[in-house]
Parts: structure tokens; C-alpha cells; sequence
């Protein structure tokens, strides 16, 4: 019977929540198809809120969080997968009420899996996880929208944090001028690392948020944090462009006008990378892994291991996490 490190969240009498790295059995993992022995996670901030209780996240408890995960196939019993393959597992129930990637093995259905490209090692599949992944859609939806690099700048809300941050390294990469909005002006020599031309602070970006309509700026934007950010974005957006949404943690309330809609025929696009089908996912991989690989993934990334693991969990929470976590697991 195989023995393996995981972290786990364990809800107290008091109704608090408490995390532990432990030892656990394969015998202990849900029932699945496909069993991986994981090399890397990554951090993201739903796997914050699941490791504290988070009732929108996860409801059931004990429970190890980990919504990413790249790893080698143990066995599979549909044969969709052959022992020894290299896969990667984001989004669908991992890490939400199916024991995740914080765990040195997890079983999941096998429709939840892809091959990893020949592009990515597994390392750099979770520097990008299912951030990367999400920012990755929300590139490939302003560029299949006719958004171009001449166009004009493209913004980036939340430009720190997971998501902000490949989005930026991606529209650079794909040759776009990038402004950068931020609340953490002392890291601006990090956004400029990853293609950054201009970096807007937080409180100047939400000056005159009152108002229906600002001056037309950006071609398109990325938005990760939603709120007042997503609101002033669609109003200093250009004639015919476009903004992607895909975050809530300013607020899930958008208070905007149709105005940026009916005068200036703009488009706002929601991403999902949770249930994202298998189709367009692996088409976006592999994109990730080509065309669009990024140079600069070190630059982004920190790395931690498990027993580090809830110190970043408390750090990413306090907003204290610039950049992408990659968590190596045995």
C-alpha cells in the first residue's frame, strides 16, 4: 500500500480551519481512472481560499487543496493514458472536492487529463498552472476578437498576481505594448522584466470611477480582479475593442453603464478555465508550449516545497505574492 506526503485541511469544533502536511494512502484518494504521482503544483489563490474553508471552494472536509497538476501516469484502467506518461491536470474538481495537487498522488476521472507538450517539462507547465492557462485564454480571446498589436496599448489589471502577470509576459511575447495597473508600485522594475512599457498605479487607474464614460485609451484590456477595475477598464477602452474578465477579488459586482457598449461597440468577454473542454484546451497548451513559450518564466516564478507551503498560503492572502508559486511535491 503506497504511502505519500499531502497537505491537509482539517475544520476544527471551533469551526477554524487547520493545515497539516501528513502521511496519507493511495487506499485514501477518491475513485478514478487515472492514478498520477505528481512532481509539481502551483499556488493559486482559489487554492488559498480552499486551504481557509472557503465554502464557494470547497465544502468538504478533510480535504487537500491543489487545483494544478503535472505529473507521471501510475496506472490508468480506460487506457486513455499508458503507466509512465506525462500529464497535466488544471481546473474540473481538482483541489476543489477531489483531493488535489498538494498531495504527492492524486486519482481523478482521466477525461480531466492531457499530455503534457513535448514544448513544457513538467516544472514549467505548473509555472504557468491554471494562471497561466487562464491568462493564456484571455490572450487568445482578444486576438481571436481582431485585437491587434497596432492597435494601441493593452491593459492589465491585478498585473502582479498570477494571472496578471504571464498575461503580461504573453501580450509582450506576442508583441503587444503593455501598461501594467498595479497597487504594489514598488514592484515595477519586476513588471518591466516582463515586457511592461508603462505602469499605471492602482489609485490613479480608479480617478474619476463616477463617471460613465473616460477617455479613450486602451485597444483591450486583461482583467483579473474585477470590481471598479473591470468597470474603468470597459470605460477607457477604444472604439471596438475588447476586455476579457476572468476575477472577482476586488468585487463581483460590475458597475458600469451599457454606454461602453452602444457608443463604442466594445466586447466583453468572460474566461472560464475550469470547465474549459479538452478540445480548445490542449489547441491552448500547446500554443503555450510553441508559439507563445515564454523566455522569462524563471523571472516570474518562486518555488516552494510542501512544508513551505502554507506560509505562501498565508502570503498570497495578505497579497503579499508578486508572480507565479510553483510547488514542488516529494
Amino acid at each position: 500500500m503506497t504511502t505519500f506526503r499531502a497537505m491537509l485541511i482539517e475544520k476544527a469544533d471551533n469551526n477554524t480551519f487547520i493545515r497539516t502536511i501528513t502521511s496519507r494512502q493511495v487506499d485514501d484518494l477518491p475513485a478514478g481512472s487515472l492514478l498520477i504521482k505528481v512532481h509539481y503544483s502551483s499556488l493559486n489563490y482559489k487554492d488559498a481560499l480552499s486551504a481557509t474553508g472557503n465554502p464557494g471552494v470547497s465544502r468538504n472536509f478533510p480535504h487537500t487543496p491543489g487545483i494544478d497538476a503535472a505529473g507521471v501516469v501510475e496506472s490508468c484502467s480506460d487506457d486513455r493514458f499508458s503507466p509512465g506518461d506525462e500529464v497535466i491536470v488544471t481546473g474540473f474538481d481538482l483541489g476543489m472536492n477531489t483531493a488535489g495537487g498538494f498531495g504527492e498522488y492524486i486519482r481523478i476521472p482521466s477525461e480531466w487529463a492531457l499530455a503534457k507538450p513535448a514544448g513544457l517539462s513538467l516544472k514549467e507547465a505548473m509555472m504557468l498552472g491554471t494562471a497561466g492557462f487562464t491568462a493564456g485564454l484571455s490572450v487568445q480571446a482578444l486576438v481571436e476578437r481582431g485585437v491587434k498589436p497596432e492597435q494601441g496599448e493593452i491593459l492589465v489589471t491585478g498585473a502582479t498576481g498570477g494571472v496578471g502577470s504571464v498575461a503580461v509576459a504573453l501580450l509582450a511575447k506576442a508583441g503587444f505594448t503593455v501598461t501594467a495597473c498595479t497597487g504594489k508600485s514598488e514592484q515595477r522594475d519586476f513588471l518591466q522584466s516582463l515586457g511592461a512599457s508603462d505602469i499605471i498605479t492602482r489609485d490613479a487607474f480608479l480617478e474619476k470611477k463616477e463617471r460613465p464614460m473616460l477617455k479613450e485609451r486602451f485597444a483591450g484590456a486583461v482583467d483579473s480582479v474585477g470590481g471598479d477595475y473591470l468597470a474603468q477598464a470597459l470605460k477607457t477602452t477604444r472604439y471596438g475593442g475588447a476586455v476579457t474578465c476572468c476575477g472577482l477579488t476586488a468585487s463581483p459586482q460590475l458597475n458600469v453603464s451599457v454606454f461602453p457598449f452602444i457608443l463604442r461597440g466594445m466586447s466583453l468577454l468572460g474566461i472560464d478555465s475550469v470547465e474549459c473542454p479538452m478540445p480548445p484546451r490542449v489547441r491552448l497548451w500547446d500554443r503555450l508550449a510553441g508559439e507563445w513559450k515564454l523566455d522569462n518564466l524563471n523571472a516570474l516564478t518562486t518555488e516552494c516545497g510542501l512544508d513551505d507551503l502554507s506560509n505562501k498560503i498565508d502570503a498570497i492572502l495578505e497579497g503579499k505574492v508578486s508572480g507565479r508559486t510553483l510547488v514542488k511535491l516529494g
